[in-house]
């Protein structure tokens, strides 16, 4: 059995030019993910469920869970010495790390500590969501904001965790897409699933049909479609929807099918972040091969103009995501 850290170093070839940083990056997260995984299996037994009381920048409350995660992942980040700043959902601003070892870092990390956070109250999954870049800064000065507004396709690396059933690591350096599930006996995660690959049909929609009024009318279309009976197309499909991006994703990925976050009338631009969600998700999901729109445009085309930036997403097997695209256009509402 290959472990993460083994595997990694395996693909560090990969990268002559990073010579062993974006392994050790890579490292920190895994360490991280344990700890994290550690305390939400305390939930029930511990205090660490519910919210702060206190909104994000989003305004979204706070989970406890969620400045648990954002802490531990930015301190492991920060003790490697790999990273020149973060930037977090969770945190208003991006952190540039103002040391040396900061100052003279290749990368930057853009993450969502804790995806699905009110899940963990009642026991279903959640997951944390990384994109890994390199700065556009020079070396031997703090980061800057532009180091964090760049498009997906500049991404050298992203991933997910996602803590469930078993909890799993799943992460794309642009050489396919590969997991590793964490043994708990022994806290190692071992190679389980290389070059993950998505089907290019599938029979499953996500999406949160409470906001079915609200969708545009192209979406609305999509929805009946999908509910239709068919058989030579295998309709209807099987709605399946968690509300954990991670846990959504990782089930279609794995099984054929497509995730929705349209737009709607109270949200007009969307509800996921950009660079903390739909790049990652998407960076993973095409070299899965399938793909990730906003609707219209590639995600992983779209030029960041703020931290926080939210977009519609659409994301999975290749043909769904054509079908739905192809009901946006057909009834673009004037």
């Amino acid at each position: 059995m290959i472990t993460l850290g083994e595997y990694i170093i395996e693909k560090q070839n990969d990268f002559p030019e990073a010579s062993g940083e974006l392994s050790s990056l890579l490292g920190a997260i895994r360490l991280a993910a344990k700890v994290v995984n550690r305390e939400i299996n305390k939930a029930g037994i511990a205090d660490i469920i519910g919210t702060t009381g206190v909104e994000n920048i989003q305004g979204e409350v706070q989970q406890k869970m969620d400045l648990y995660a954002n802490d531990k992942f930015k301190t492991a980040l920060e003790a490697r010495g790999e990273v020149c700043g973060i930037a977090s959902e969770e945190e208003d601003e991006f952190i540039a790390f103002d040391d040396q070892r900061g100052f003279n870092s290749k990368y930057v990390v853009l993450m969502d500590p804790l995806d699905g956070s009110s899940n963990i109250d009642v026991n279903v999954s959640v997951g944390t969501i990384f994109s890994i870049y390199k700065r556009t800064s020079p070396l031997g000065g703090p980061a800057v904001l532009e180091d964090f507004l760049q498009p997906g396709d500049k991404q050298v690396a992203a991933g997910y965790v996602i803590y469930g059933s078993s909890t799993m690591l799943v992460y794309t350096t642009g050489n396919g897409v590969h997991g590793f599930t964490c043994d708990p006996s022994l806290g190692v995660f071992y190679l389980s699933h290389e070059n993950m690959t998505i089907p290019a049909d599938g029979k499953i929609y996500s999406v949160n049909e409470g906001n079915y009024l609200k969708f545009p009318l192209g979406v609305k279309k999509y929805l009946k479609y999908c509910q239709e009976i068919d058989s030579a197309t295998q309709r209807p499909y099987t709605s399946r929807y968690i509300g954990s991006l991670v846990s959504d994703f990782h089930r279609n990925l794995l099984k054929g099918g497509i995730y929705m976050y349209p737009s709607t009338a109270s949200a007009p631009k969307g509800k996921l972040r950009l660079l903390y969600e739909c790049n990652p998700m998407a960076f993973l999901m095409e070299q899965a091969g399938g793909k990730a729109l906003d609707g219209e445009r590639r995600i992983m085309e779209i030029v960041p103009t703020e931290l926080h930036q939210r977009i519609p997403f659409f994301c999975g097997s290749n043909n769904m995501v054509d079908d739905v695209q192809q009901m946006m256009e057909k009834y673009t509402e004037i």
